[in-house]
């Protein structure tokens, strides 16, 4: 049996303003085709399917068109759980049509542990996988009048570690013939490298659980939530596959995966990547107006023809002129999407960014909290607990 963990697809996702579906509707061929080639038995998607909680039609038509193409290859089995970025309403609508095409979805925290567990039996071997999806403080913890910060992060942390350990337990129960056992998660394992792109899920260190935090009863852990392909606290068989498509600048540093398991004789024997094509190129180039103008003509495309896109770092310069960087940049068949002097926010007022942001959504919350904390000269470095309260509520906000 062959399985594929993938995560973090972010259907929608859009890039300073650019839409990313070409490299998106790239991606899926991609998929299906490495599924087909590779004779894949077994589809593992570990959460954020889509970018947003109400993804366009254009996103769902993409997403279920994918699904329905499978039935037609070696897969046979698929099981997607909810991220934080997806709607659970939105995932489970379909879960019983789905069902019949073999399709398992879990789109938050189940009642019963039991409906976050399945059996999966191809070419004569077996895997039982426990389908967690993230887990949203109010489904897995009681909140209590007058909890301190200290209470409220214990409890959900304790929450989050026994909802595995019932999980596992399930499992256990229904292996009946000591087969692999695999969890799949959405969450920020501790020792993770995160990228621009990923929002801090937790408040503060609240549900930041490590590798010694899962069950030893499961052979696997596939997750999802940051977008870098690794490895847990050193535990290799705890992994997250990462995204499959650049989703910031300060992704284009490593490359994009999937992960393979092969099963037999019931045990996982192998577990290996696969490296994803760059869809699109991207660049960020560093210095002063002229070194970055010099370095235009290294610009290039790919095989799959996607405009490139760049991202300009300026160094700071009491003249600088944005205009002749996006005149010179007509001559050439790429699209600057983002431009910001170094150390900027490290020098403006919160009103003076407001004024010089183009997007609302160039604003990350918390670093704007923090500077109207420091022009208010409150030093968050002696009270973290404030930090972390904010970040609770932004939490909460996000996920109504």
């Amino acid at each position: 049996m062959k399985i594929l963990h993938t995560a973090d697809w972010h259907l929608g996702h859009r890039l300073h303003e650019q839409s990313q579906v070409e490299e998106q509707n790239l991606f899926l061929h991609w998929i299906e085709n490495y599924i087909i080639d590779h004779k894949i038995d077994v589809l593992l998607i570990s959460g954020d399917v889509f970018d947003t909680g109400s993804p366009s039609n254009q996103s769902l038509e993409m997403y279920y068109n994918f699904l329905v193409k499978l039935k037609a290859t070696s897969c046979k089995s698929i099981i997607i759980t909810g991220g934080n970025h997806d709607s659970p309403g939105t995932l489970n609508a379909p879960k019983h049509i789905l069902d019949a095409l073999s399709i398992k979805v879990v789109g938050k925290a189940t009642d019963d542990v039991a409906d976050e567990v399945f059996k999966v039996d191809i070419n004569n071997e077996t895997v039982i996988v426990g389908a967690v999806p993230y887990l949203r403080d109010g489904d897995i913890r009681r909140a209590v009048a007058g909890e301190t910060f200290e209470e409220l992060t214990d409890k959900y942390k304790t929450a989050l570690i026994n909802h595995y350990k019932a999980v596992s337990e399930q499992c256990e129960l229904v292996n009946t013939t000591n087969a692999p056992v695999i969890a799949m998660g959405h969450l920020f394992a501790t020792g993770g490298s995160i990228s621009d792109s990923e929002q801090n899920i937790y408040v503060g260190t609240l549900g930041h659980i490590g590798a010694e935090d899962f069950p030893d009863y499961f052979d696997y852990v596939a997750l999802g939530h940051l977008h870098r392909p690794q490895i847990v606290g050193g535990n290799d068989k705890i992994r997250y596959s990462g995204s499959p498509n650049v989703l910031s600048f300060s992704e284009i540093g490593y490359d994009k995966k999937i992960l393979v398991l092969t099963v037999e004789n019931s045990k996982i024997t192998n577990v290996s990547d696969e490296t994803i094509p760059c869809f699109r190129s991207f660049y960020k180039l560093k210095g002063t107006i002229n070194e970055c103008i010099e370095k235009f003509p290294t610009i290039t495309s790919n095989t799959y023809e996607l405009t490139p896109w760049v991202e300009i770092v300026l160094k700071e310069d009491n003249n600088i002129n944005i205009d002749v960087l996006k005149k010179a940049a007509e001559n050439y068949s790429f699209e600057i999407l983002k431009t910001s002097l170094k150390n900027r926010r490290q020098t403006k007022g919160i009103e003076e960014l407001l004024e010089n942001t183009k997007s609302i959504k160039e604003l990350v919350p918390e670093e704007v909290f923090k500077m109207k904390c420091q022009e208010m000269s409150y030093d968050l470095e002696k009270n973290p607990a404030v930090l972390d309260a904010f970040n609770e509520i932004l939490h909460t906000v996000k996920n109504q």
